[in-house]
């Protein structure tokens, strides 16, 4: 997000330069760069309400003297009769809408509004979609307008289950799948809650009369929606941190007043929905815990002086958190304010004593498995040990830096069927994974165990031997046996019953604690370090294709100059070549040989055409080895 150096510094007495704001922002934790007059701001996920002049300037408020004030309509106004129904309570607790107006479309901007285009260098879009985009700029509160007289009807929020075509106002069409929150008008959807309004109601540069939403929004309900339908906005990059539930009547009524500056108003009403008391959270004043945390003293009234100018409130020894402070629920979360307001670097440093009454886990045990596994074709992967999932014995983080990483896992597994899953719908055929890392459960106390979990489907291989075989459990439990002779493993088959899957493959899964496994494993392993790695290649999300080629073969010699030939062919939309049939005929002293070829680009959907020009490359390079020929299509 981008916020004018200009915009900021006019409401803050001081008048800082722009290196000593950036100083600032740095220590408070909101990183940028700054060019041009412009600081261009990253925030971390669960701080929505810094994604405005408003919210930063609350911040800077700790150090400057800064006027939060702003002029708003102050005049009474007339209960907006609208037809509408919120479905969905438990998703928008609160929702405004205004109705405004006006007598005339103005040509030009002035004061703020204008200043907001021409300082960062921003398209017009309508009169009310302008003075909109610079509310949520202005004020972290995104709000959408609807042209009046293209809502006729009941407008209703719900949710809907299913595939529906939806047209964005940007005139793009997506096909709304799963479950989305959405806003209907006679059935039809007009507007996908908390990310983009529709192309059937939205303004335009004729629109005299506006209807204009302001809702608050679960940040559950909106996470991944942009994402997933390419759809990226303004507004649900702050839904998804949460605004303030609280704010909107202010918003609406500095709404009005920017529209006052610029057009005469000849009509406007508004109201107000609220289906959720707004409870004020309450945390004990414990300056003593709040030093511990910190790791360095501070007094009591330093200690409240800083929250009470960074927006909270103290009554009767408790510290009241405001509404636009959805990200503070704990002491930890306190300690974090004051160390931002002192700063990370001032704060001395002091050696810590963790005691560790747990028996380290045994690397060697570990690097035995993982050669072995890897010398059988498995792949190691590593992931997040913070997960959504709220299980009887899981850990909760007091303070994640994400809404869905709130929980330490107490197993792999789930993990690994994710993992499974990604690769399946990247037309993987073969797929074997394992993970070591500790996992950890609070009965009884808080307990860490040291695991290894595989999960594995498909494909035995995709070389000639495994090509035609299927994974299983008698599989798995033969290649076991190799390094554990005399152990008997608990193999599972995981239903799919579940799983966002067509797929039929049997998934074949391990779960077993290290500390289990007997300590004097016996591999000797294969694998080897490479001598160089290979840079990371974005996984193309494109469909891929494939052909195969079968060989018939004379001159045995030859097998190994075929296989160094097309196993190490280069081409761009080759991703993958491999064996998938083999046979030796003694008599005939023939081999038969058969290649997979997959085809898949990283930026466009092949063509046959395409694939066929390099398939015919490759079948002309193979034929110029003599003592082969391809059945059925040419010899030499």
């Amino acid at each position: 997000m981008k916020i004018a150096y200009s915009h900021l510094v006019k409401h803050i007495k001081e008048n800082p330069s722009i290196e000593m704001i950036s100083d600032k922002l740095f220590q408070l934790g909101h990183e940028h760069e700054t060019h041009d007059g412009i600081f261009d701001m990253e925030f971390t996920p669960n701080r929505g309400d810094c994604l405005s002049i408003k919210g930063l300037l609350r911040d800077l408020a700790v150090f400057y003297s800064v006027d939060l004030s702003q002029d708003i309509y102050s005049e009474n106004l007339d209960q907006l009769l609208l037809n509408f129904e919120n479905l969905s309570e438990n998703i928008c607790t609160h929702i405004s809408f205004l109705k405004i107006e006006i007598e005339n479309i103005p040509k030009e901007y002035t004061g703020s509004l204008n200043s907001y285009f021409s300082d960062l260098c921003l398209n017009k879009n309508n009169f009310y979609t302008d003075v909109s985009n610079y509310l949520s700029y202005e004020t972290g509160q995104p709000t959408h307008c609807y042209d009046s007289e293209k809502v006729k009807g009941k407008i209703v929020l719900h949710e809907i289950d299913g595939d529906e075509e939806f047209e964005t106002l940007l005139g793009k069409k997506i096909m709304l799948t799963g479950n989305n929150a959405v806003f209907s008008l006679d059935n039809n959807v007009i507007s996908l809650a908390g990310v983009m309004g529709g192309k059937s109601t939205s303004c335009t540069s004729d629109t005299k009369t506006a209807i204009i939403e302001c809702a608050y929004f679960q940040p559950e309900a909106v996470i991944g929606k942009s994402v997933k339908y390419d759809i990226h906005s303004d507004s649900s990059h702050k839904f998804e941190r949460g605004v303030d539930p609280l704010c909107q009547e202010n918003v609406l009524r500095r709404f009005i007043k920017i529209v006052s500056e610029h057009a005469n108003i000849k009509d406007v009403s508004m109201i107000s929905y609220k289906y959720k008391k707004n409870l004020v959270h309450r945390i004990p004043v414990d300056v003593n815990k709040i030093s511990k945390i910190i790791g360095a003293h501070i007094n009591k009234q330093d200690y409240l002086k800083y929250l009470l100018k960074l927006g909270f409130h103290v009554e009767e020894d408790f510290i009241e958190v405001p509404s636009f402070r959805s990200d503070i629920y704990t002491h930890n979360d306190l300690a974090e304010e004051v160390a931002r307001v002192i700063g990370y670097d001032n704060i001395l440093k002091s050696e810590i004593n963790i005691p560790c009454n747990q028996t380290p886990f045994d690397n060697n045990i570990e690097n035995k498995l993982r050669y072995f596994l890897l010398d059988h074709g498995f792949y190691e992967v590593i992931n997040s040990p913070f997960v959504k999932h709220d299980l009887a014995n899981s850990i909760k983080v007091d303070n994640p830096l994400d809404t869905n990483r709130q929980f330490l896992r107490t197993n792999i597994y789930n993990s690994l069927v994710d993992n499974l899953l990604y690769n399946e719908k990247r037309q993987k055929d073969s797929i074997k994974l394992f993970e070591i890392s500790d996992i950890y459960s609070s009965s009884d106390g808080i307990h860490k165990k040291r695991i290894l979990s595989i999960i594995a489907s498909g494909k035995v291989g995709l070389n000639y031997r495994d090509f035609s075989k299927n994974i299983d459990k008698e599989y798995l439990a033969r290649i076991f046996q190799e390094i554990l002779p005399n152990y008997s493993l608990d193999f599972n088959e995981l239903p799919r019953d579940l799983l966002n899957t067509k797929i039929k493959n049997k998934i074949i899964s391990l779960e077993i604690a290290i500390d289990n496994l007997p300590i004097d494993l016996s591999y000797k392993e294969k694998s080897r370090p490479p001598h160089k790695y290979n840079q990371y290649n974005p996984i193309s999300e494109k469909p891929s294709s494939y052909k195969d080629l079968s060989f018939s073969i004379n001159d045995y010699s030859k097998a190994t100059k075929l296989q160094d030939l097309l196993l190490n062919y280069e081409n761009d939309i080759i991703k993958h070549v491999y064996v998938f049939d083999y046979f030796f005929n003694e008599k005939k002293e023939e081999i038969k040989i058969g290649f997979r070829f997959i085809f898949q680009s990283k930026k466009t959907t092949l063509t046959a055409g395409e694939i066929d020009v390099v398939y015919n490359e490759v079948v002309e390079k193979s034929l110029s080895i003599k003592g082969l020929s391809i059945p059925g299509l040419q010899s030499n």
